[in-house]
């Protein structure tokens, strides 16, 4: 009870809390960071920046797509959050996103290339929480098999798994 509380409380201070002289305007997370969000964007939950626990990105809309990669064998099923909704949650303003892994790997997505269905910053795939051996905890992805314009160089290298840095720019 006292999570969903909390839950709660997280998704309403969007829309209630004003902007304040501290380290943010929401509440800050209280698991592990999953991810960071620094840049331009004006939902701040640490200094300059936005940090999401798992009990945070569960109170975010859920999406879910069965899809073939070319690093999994067949068909799998991912749930997470669509990057847009993630943008729109962190108010989120600029051309590009620089996203970047645990390794340091990084790759920038342009906004305009970003729709209301994908990618999905997945958690899960099969039902099952990704861990860093398993490309998580957070994968970004696209619904591949949906069109062959989702099957080229450029969507698989924006295709970053163990994602925990997102930065909005220009």
């Amino acid at each position: 009870m006292l999570r969903l509380l909390k839950n709660l409380l997280f998704v309403l201070a969007v829309f209630l809390l004003p902007p304040s002289g501290h380290a943010g305007n929401l509440p800050p997370a209280e698991g592990p960071v999953l991810l960071t969000i620094k840049g331009n964007i004006q939902s701040t939950n640490a200094v300059g920046c936005l940090e999401l626990d798992q009990a945070q990105f569960n109170t975010l809309p859920v999406a879910s797509f069965t899809t073939s990669t070319i690093w999994t064998e067949g068909e799998a099923t991912f749930k997470g959050v669509p990057l847009k909704k993630l943008l729109d949650f962190a108010k989120a303003d600029g051309n590009r996103i620089k996203a970047s892994a645990i390794n340091d790997y990084s790759i920038e997505i342009p906004m305009d290339s970003i729709t209301d269905d994908y990618p999905l910053v997945a958690y899960e795939m099969n039902d099952t929480p990704m861990t860093i051996r398993t490309n998580g905890p957070l994968w970004i992805v696209y619904p591949y098999d949906q069109s062959s314009k989702l099957q080229s160089e450029t969507i698989y290298a924006r295709s970053i798994w163990q994602l925990n840095r997102l930065e909005i720019i220009d």
